[in-house]
């Protein structure tokens, strides 16, 4: 019956077609915006890696200055200082560790046709690869031994790489950057995470991405400056040297686990490190040190603000609006259908057929909203990618959101016909068919 039921709420259309239109385009009104507005949610508060995400942990310490501090403060930054970086990777710790920071600067292609242009990247160690499952199409990355010595060695970008070399495997030619010979290693593949939770700090989470990687070894040996947020609780160090030996913080830290069981160790570990340095006269603030997974630390950075959220629930509200409008509408259509009703339930139809019949008939609506809905979600998703390069990353639908879309129109059109399908099998058949 649900086929025939279905193919009927099909053909009923056509009865009135200006009321029916009405309904579907307000149903698919409230269903754009609330998509929209949740497809831009939920691509921002996705986690990029949930296969270890829990394994992820980010380190932070309160290194600042004892004067004007009181306890519960939170830390001058959420990075670390280029001391406790150097130290925290030679602990041990953890399966891998990685430290980095950003580098930008000119690149001079050997290309007659390409100009010199600026470019920016990553400057971390080399553990970095590993730790967040970046993959290759040419090459790899380079050795422990060119972390240690510095060396002028450089990973490019699949679409760097194309820029520069076309579809030619550049690994082992030498790119000129920032004044020196770089020894390409490898070429990654499509590597977009979203949100950018590695270097979140110094590039935003839905800026543009790296172009380029470079060891963070490499960097501080040519005394490049860091291409992001650098926070110094006093004035910034005279000279470089002076500046690495700071308390400045400058580099995101991260720790890969075995397990998400070893985060208690390491907290031991962390909190023990952090008394050491206390006793060398460091970090006398005696905050509490904390470590957050991958989840966390995009909690922790409100990656997600209040604003998008009550965005989504203004969304919602409108969505409830429309469907209150739709309510209306739908009893309006079933009203005029009294004598119908009055004549099937005259020839032996019960008020379940009559009530499954209608329901039927509103899903098919549902249907029909949510494949305008659709259109127009897609439609405005467009507008909002337009508007600026962050809003183009998040701007996007993906399989999950395309099946929500028409979940919710259905779903909302069933809740919208409860009470116009009730009310429809309320007809009294000797009533309808005295007034025939």
């Amino acid at each position: 019956m649900f086929t025939y039921y279905f193919k009927l709420g099909l053909r009923n259309l056509r009865r009135n077609p200006a009321l029916t239109a009405l309904m579907v385009l307000t149903l698919a009104i409230g269903v754009a915006a609330s998509v929209s507005t949740l497809t831009i949610l939920h691509v921002m508060s996705g986690n990029p890696m949930p296969h270890k995400s829990e394994r992820l942990i980010a380190p932070v310490f309160n290194n600042g200055p004892k004067e004007d501090y009181s306890p519960g403060d939170e830390p001058n930054d959420d990075q670390v200082s280029y001391r406790d970086a150097m130290n925290l990777l030679a602990s041990g710790q953890g399966d891998r560790r990685t430290a980095m920071m950003g580098v930008g600067g000119a690149l001079q292609p050997d290309r007659k046709d390409l100009a010199p242009f600026n470019v920016t990247g990553g400057g971390p160690t080399r553990d970095f690869f590993a730790m967040f499952d970046i993959p290759f199409v040419y090459g790899q990355a380079w050795s422990e031994a060119d972390d240690k010595a510095g060396a002028d060695v450089i990973v490019l970008t699949r679409a760097l790489s194309e820029k520069l070399y076309g579809n030619a495997n550049p690994v082992g030619k030498r790119l000129r950057y920032n004044g020196f010979d770089l020894f390409v290693t490898g070429v990654i593949d499509t590597w977009d995470p979203v949100p950018r939770f590695h270097r979140i700090v110094g590039m935003g989470p839905f800026d543009q991405n790296d172009e380029f990687f470079i060891p963070l070894s490499l960097a501080v040996r040519h005394e490049w400056n860091n291409w992001g947020s650098t926070n110094c609780t006093s004035n910034v160090p005279a000279g470089y040297q002076s500046f690495l030996d700071s308390e400045c913080t400058w580099l995101q830290f991260w720790f890969e686990l075995r397990s998400a069981a070893d985060r208690e160790a390491l907290q031991d570990w962390i909190d023990g490190y952090a008394a050491e340095q206390r006793k060398l006269g460091r970090m006398q603030r005696n905050a509490p040190n904390a470590l957050y997974n991958l989840t966390e630390w995009l909690e922790h950075l409100k990656v997600v603000g209040n604003d998008n959220k009550l965005s989504a629930w203004l969304a919602f509200g409108f969505l409830v609006l429309c469907l209150v409008n739709t309510i209306g509408l739908l009893l309006a259509k079933f009203s005029v259908r009294a004598p119908e009703v009055g004549v099937r339930r005259a020839l032996g139809a019960s008020r379940g057929e009559i009530f499954r019949q209608f329901l039927v008939e509103t899903g098919v609506i549902g249907l029909a909203g949510g494949v305008l809905g659709l259109l127009l979600a897609v439609g405005a998703l467009f507008l909002i990618s337009l508007q600026s390069k962050e809003l183009a990353i998040v701007a996007r639908m993906d399989w999950t959101m395309l099946l929500a879309t028409f979940a919710m129109a259905v779903t909302a059109a069933l809740l919208a016909g409860l009470l116009p399908t009730w009310r429809a099998c309320q007809v009294t058949p000797a009533l309808q068919l005295k007034s025939q």
